[in-house]
């Protein structure tokens, strides 16, 4: 598997990059993988309770599909390995300094953090501010 796993490096080439999509989580019991593709998830995962979907406001809102919060993705441009430690806890250590929440997403390439709409902004300059501290060598949270 390629990816980088060092996390100093990871760190210091984060390159977070904010959607500018508004993205919701939605749990559907009883439905299956193949029934949700009509609502182009950008992810997925099958839970005891439901099948959770995360996808655009947009979607949910023309569909009548209830959700709690709305979030944006911030996605990790360095080539993270899935075997990389550290990375998530870093990033989601920071965010929880600056009371952001943060539901993070490996995906092959990249890690995603979807953070509060609100929040989106501000948390992105969390992550460019934690990316320079690594870069000039001042530690990894």
């Amino acid at each position: 598997m390629n990816g980088t796993r060092d996390l100093a490096a990871l760190l210091s080439t984060l390159e977070p990059e904010l959607s500018a999509t508004e993205m919701v989580f939605c749990s559907f019991p009883g439905l299956e993988i193949d029934e949700a593709c009509h609502l182009h998830p950008v992810g997925l995962f099958l839970e005891a309770e439901g099948l959770t979907l995360i996808i655009t406001k947009a979607v949910a809102e023309q569909h009548d599909i209830p959700f709690a919060a709305t979030f944006k993705a911030i996605t990790l441009n360095v080539h993270s390995s899935l075997e990389a430690i550290g990375l998530t806890a870093a990033v989601a250590s920071r965010l929880t300094l600056h009371g952001i929440s943060a539901n993070v997403i490996a995906a092959y390439y990249h890690d995603h953090i979807f953070v509060p709409a609100a929040d989106a902004e501000r948390a992105v300059q969390v992550l460019l501010a934690l990316q320079a501290e690594a870069s000039a060598g001042n530690g990894t949270a």
